[in-house]
């Protein structure tokens, strides 16, 4: 009987938190991709004509690549770390307690 060998998983990815962040890295690379796209095939204001027409428009389309993935890269790690806690239903505890509207009164003089 042949036994089937499994490489074991990589240490990395045993941390559930890395595991987390390099996913929703991987999605918010997703989104940068679909977005240049976009925006390239769409031509606002004539962007693509403007990066097409330079000498080097791979270096154009890499700046925005890069700039767009740190973006929305970030953005997708901050919201699965923000929602880390939240229980599964949705509800539970939103924050601290109200801020109290008696101590931001200020009195003001008139001069």
């Amino acid at each position: 009987m042949m036994q089937e060998s499994r490489s074991p998983q990589p240490k990395i990815w045993r941390n559930a938190l890395l595991r987390l962040l390099a996913i929703n890295l991987a999605a918010g690379a997703a989104v940068t991709v679909l977005l240049v796209g976009g925006l390239l095939v769409l031509n606002p204001g004539g962007l693509r004509d403007l990066i097409l027409a330079d000498r080097s428009p791979g270096i154009a389309i890499g700046l925005l690549l890069g700039s767009f993935f740190v973006t929305f890269g970030s953005v997708a790690m901050g919201t699965a770390i923000m929602t880390a806690g939240r229980p599964p239903d949705g509800k539970g505890p939103r924050g601290g307690r109200p801020a109290r509207t008696a101590d931001a009164l200020v009195r003001v003089q008139r001069s």
